[in-house]
């Protein structure tokens, strides 16, 4: 029989707020240990933010290539892509963060447990590791264990080995014709990075438009964008069967009865939990309809002495949310009372140009009846997006009817990530929009047109 183990922490799950908490509290001292399937410093740096940013780099220094005689350059010839070379940058960037977070998991103190987890007792997790069997329980079990991509039920579409953004980052021979299916944020990444590799590319949504969250005008923005770059968008569109197989000759049948051809097909249709298989139902965790653990503000799930940290709880699946819900764990550990009611979550899609966004759309506040002004600008009268030669998009801002408060921004645009975190920061500090209208920005920078933008707030009641 196999003993058990007793930490004062365990983490199941090495994603960004387990890592950071386990060697967060192994630091101070308590015994703690971490049981990850293999995945060394989470999804992030592995499969998603890191790795993808990486491809969508190599793409827009390609697209860039195509317009070097704008900007009074001249070449000998068109740049030559080596796709296996992009694959290989992509796995060295991987590779030199999962060996920083090794080293800083080994300085910290805790226990990593590799190995294939789960319950066996409302307490006591089994972890399958190289060595045999281990068990370990503790005197509080945090599960961070994170989403994977889904893939719907749709006839055919297992059988075709369709790719996901995990397998599209290992490519080392382009597709010729890839078809997408999904217009969310990572359909959106995927589709231009390729087309701008040199893809054709042909993105099939469900719905009336891409990013389904955003304003119309910020759906159609993106949509022109992407058209421009020559990729086919198709709408109000679902999926019926998929044939063939993804990397030789693999054909999109919508319900309508149109067919799509490709090379390959890569699925965005979203993300599910990682919750099955693993005796949660052993543990006493309960869950929602849609299979992530059911918590309380403090991250607490149904079971006594178990919480659940970042997507697999819920959180809006952004890497910097699951850091925040560290910070949540760590004030319960010590005592404290931050939570995650009424939390800021600032994103940003890192298409070219980047879209940014932080509070609330003007959808959102139309449908919480909350009275707003609204500024919009383009970028085209920002002088330092002219001097780039990156004039596309614009900026907007939500200001409340009755006073001065910043209801919410969005930003299509060069450097619009940084630009946003500017009115984040004002919209934390409780700051009116008058602040960054008003304030000397230095010239020429994209942050500039923030004078500008909070410029053309309308009078409040």
């Amino acid at each position: 029989m196999v003993e058990t183990e007793h930490y004062d922490i365990v983490v199941f799950g090495g994603g960004k707020a387990g890592k950071t908490l386990a060697m967060d509290q192994a630091s101070a001292g308590r015994r703690v240990a971490v049981v990850e399937a293999g995945m060394i410093g989470g999804s992030c740096i592995n499969i998603a933010c890191i790795p993808t940013k990486a491809l969508v780099r190599s793409a827009q220094l390609v697209e860039l290539s195509h317009h070097t005689a704008t900007l009074g350059l001249s070449k000998s010839g068109p740049v030559a892509l080596d796709m296996s070379r992009v694959a290989a940058r992509t796995a060295e960037i991987v590779a030199g963060m999962v060996a920083l977070n090794r080293a800083a998991f080994e300085a910290s103190g805790f226990e990593l447990l590799l190995g294939w987890g789960r319950f066996v007792d409302p307490r006591t997790i089994e972890v399958e590791t190289e060595a045999g069997p281990r068990r370990v329980t503790g005197d509080r079990i945090y599960l961070n264990l994170g989403t994977k991509a889904a893939i719907p039920p749709i006839p055919g579409l297992r059988e075709a080995d369709p790719l996901t953004h995990v397998e599209a980052l290992l490519l080392e021979i382009l597709p010729t014709r890839l078809l997408v299916i999904g217009g969310g944020y990572i359909g959106m990444e995927m589709a231009q990075a390729f087309r701008h590799l040199g893809s054709e590319i042909v993105v099939i949504e469900a719905g009336p438009q891409l990013a389904a969250r955003e304003d119309a005008d910020v759906a159609a923005a993106i949509g022109g964008l992407l058209e421009r770059d020559g990729i086919e968008l198709v709408f109000n569109s679902r999926v019926a069967e998929v044939s063939g197989h993804s990397g030789t000759d693999v054909m999109v049948r919508l319900e309508d009865g149109r067919t799509f051809s490709g090379t390959h097909v890569l699925v965005a249709a979203g993300r599910t939990p990682m919750t099955g298989g693993i005796g949660l139902d052993i543990a006493g965790v309960d869950l929602t309809e849609r299979g992530f653990i059911r918590v309380d503000e403090t991250l607490k799930t149904s079971a006594a002495g178990i919480w659940a940290m970042g997507e697999v709880a819920g959180s809006p699946m952004f890497t910097h949310v699951s850091l925040d819900d560290y910070r949540v764990a760590k004030s319960g550990i010590a005592g404290g009372t931050y939570n995650t009611a009424g939390r800021m979550v600032p994103y940003v899609v890192f298409i070219d140009p980047e879209f940014a966004r932080v509070g609330l759309s003007e959808t959102e506040a139309r449908k919480a009846g909350i009275a707003y002004r609204l500024a919009k600008m383009p970028m085209d009268i920002v002088p330092r997006a002219r001097t780039l030669g990156e004039r596309t998009g614009f900026m907007k801002a939500l200001v409340a009817a009755d006073d001065d408060r910043i209801l919410g921004f969005a930003m299509l645009g060069v450097q619009a990530g940084e630009v946003m975190a500017v009115v984040q920061m004002a919209m934390l500090g409780g700051l009116p929009y008058t602040a960054l209208r008003d304030a000397i920005l230095a010239h020429p920078t994209v942050s500039e047109g923030l004078g500008m933008l909070f410029a053309r707030v309308p009078p409040g009641r």
